[in-house]
């Protein structure tokens, strides 16, 4: 389950600092490779990730700790960061 982390009973486990990258969509489902183009030079990198699909775009997580490592592999690559 994905939501914010104010929202988790203290009960429940929950592992938190994760910030959220959107890929700016919509895509269409015939297009390959839109989350891959994101998600292998985050893994060349050694930044792990969490990914979400929706039906008309993806969201990638990092963690806090790995946002700017991510953003810069990222941007290196001509994606952009805000």
């Amino acid at each position: 389950m994905v939501c914010p982390e104010d929202a988790v009973p203290e009960e429940v486990a929950c592992e938190g600092d994760w910030r959220i990258l959107k890929l700016e969509g919509p895509f269409e489902f015939s297009e390959v490779g839109i989350l891959a183009s994101v998600t292998t030079p985050l893994a060349e990198a050694g930044v792990g990730i969490f990914a979400v699909s929706t039906y008309d775009t993806d969201y990638v997580l990092v963690k806090e700790e790995q946002l700017e490592s991510a953003a810069a592999s990222l941007r290196r690559l001509g994606h952009e960061v805000l």
